[in-house]
């Protein structure tokens, strides 16, 4: 079977408190990588830093500020020698559920705040690292393939930030190329997480989920393990400003229909003040 070895390259993962971020720096651990863990619960990286082991740190960050942001780096940085890779994997989706002719503002910036402005905060600190020192490395984003498709009811906010991600990944890689540093983005479909379980929960939604791609299912995390992989290593060194959606083939079929009627009721129902009912219906 063919490996990836990512022995002596140190990674920063953000978001690495929960769900894909948490998922992933084991992953990259066990290829061999040395991980440096970011997110705000600390409490929740140290014991994944130590059950990882060989040298795993745990750096409290909030990418939504930029000065928390320039001092975890730095330090994740200044303790592993260099940061030969960054998987961005910090992510919100603080305006799902309402209609978006209902979505609240200070949701729909918070949203924007920590997917957008701090994944960039994420890649230009880390990103300036590598370009000063001469020795290249890899950037891996997580977008959504909800920065893909248009998605009816679906979070305004989220949508319009993941397909963001795409567009930094897009400029970085065609910027920093040159000197050596590959930036792409992975596009997840549905798979489990702490976002995404109030959703998929839900019976019908979960069915609607599973029927709109075309291996008629949801995706198990582990199935996003050579993917990052790959990018995050040299078997990728050719490989650079790439949107690789893994999402059973979502986007290869319609993608996004209409949320089924019966998840808009539930919604309905359980958001206050009729966030989930649609103005005009």
């Amino acid at each position: 079977m063919f490996t990836i070895d990512l022995s002596g390259r140190n990674a920063v993962i953000t978001g690495a408190s929960s769900g894909i971020g948490a998922h992933m720096a084991e992953v990259l651990a066990r290829a061999g990588a040395r991980v440096a863990l970011l997110a705000r619960r600390k409490e929740r990286l140290t014991d994944l830093a130590s059950r990882i082991g060989n040298g795993a740190l745990a750096i409290g960050c909030d990418v939504a500020s930029e000065e928390s942001v320039r001092t975890a780096m730095a330090e994740a940085w200044d303790q592993m020698g260099r940061v030969d890779i960054l998987l961005n994997a910090a992510g919100i989706a603080a305006d799902g559920g309402p209609t978006p002719e209902k979505i609240p503002y200070d949701a729909f910036a918070q949203t924007i705040q920590v997917n957008v402005t701090g994944l960039w905060y994420c890649c230009r600190e880390i990103g300036a690292r590598m370009l000063a020192d001469g020795k290249g490395g890899s950037i891996v984003n997580i977008a959504s393939i909800a920065g893909i498709n248009g998605w009816p009811d679906g979070p305004t906010g989220y949508q319009a930030s993941k397909g963001a991600v795409i567009q930094i990944t897009r400029n970085l890689a065609a910027s920093w190329g040159d000197r050596g540093v590959r930036v792409n983005a992975i596009a997840p479909g549905w798979f489990p997480s702490e976002m995404s379980e109030p959703v998929l929960k839900n019976p019908d939604y979960r069915k609607f989920a599973m029927g709109s791609a075309a291996l008629q299912r949801t995706g198990e995390l582990k199935e996003l393990d050579g993917p990052i992989v790959f990018l995050a290593s040299d078997a990728s060194s050719y490989v650079t400003g790439q949107v690789l959606a893994v999402d059973g083939g979502t986007t290869a079929c319609f993608g996004y229909s209409a949320e089924p009627e019966s998840h808009r009721a539930f919604l309905s129902n359980v958001l206050p003040h009729g966030l989930g009912k649609h103005i005009g219906k």
